[in-house]
């Protein structure tokens, strides 16, 4: 009888203290606007060497847009374009030139059915330690495999602050 008690008692016990439990605050890493401010300026940056005039979007863990800019003398595509690559970066946990690989592979086809999501370089994901906590994406030069060069080279401006 005893025991019973015992395992009752404990069995409450837990059960009280679940629904305090639940109610308790999510702490998540995530983007903020210095960050995404330097990101993007080192994308640009790099870019401008290259020659390249590029548009450049960071997303945030969610996939919202945190910041863009449509570089000098860009198309009108490329914003649009440069978070699309972002939001795949962070959405699929890899590049965005990875997801293009991918997509060609037939049992990958339902990729081609997700919003948002496109196969072609220039979005990188933005990484705290293993952790992804947004997206990056670069749109402008003459191929995404040049857009993501300039994209990692915005991240590696802030290497220092994702470790």
């Amino acid at each position: 009888m005893r025991r019973a008690s015992l395992a009752l008692f404990a069995s409450a016990t837990v059960l009280a203290a679940t629904p305090a439990l639940a109610q308790a605050p999510q702490v998540e890493k995530n983007i903020s606007m210095a960050l995404s401010m330097a990101i993007m300026q080192g994308a640009l940056d790099q870019c401008t060497k290259d020659g390249y005039k590029v548009s450049v979007v960071v997303v945030d863990k969610g996939g919202n847009v945190a910041a863009s800019v449509r570089g000098d003398g860009t198309g009108p595509h490329t914003t649009e374009f440069a978070r699309m690559k972002a939001y795949t970066a962070r959405t699929r946990n890899q590049t965005s030139l990875a997801t293009m690989k991918q997509m060609e592979d037939p049992a990958f086809s339902f990729l081609k059915q997700i919003p948002n999501v496109v196969g072609v370089g220039g979005g990188v994901p933005i990484k705290a330690g293993n952790e992804v906590i947004g997206g990056v994406g670069v749109s402008g030069a003459p191929g995404g495999e040049k857009d993501e060069v300039c994209a990692n080279a915005g991240l590696a401006k802030v290497a220092d602050a994702l470790k």
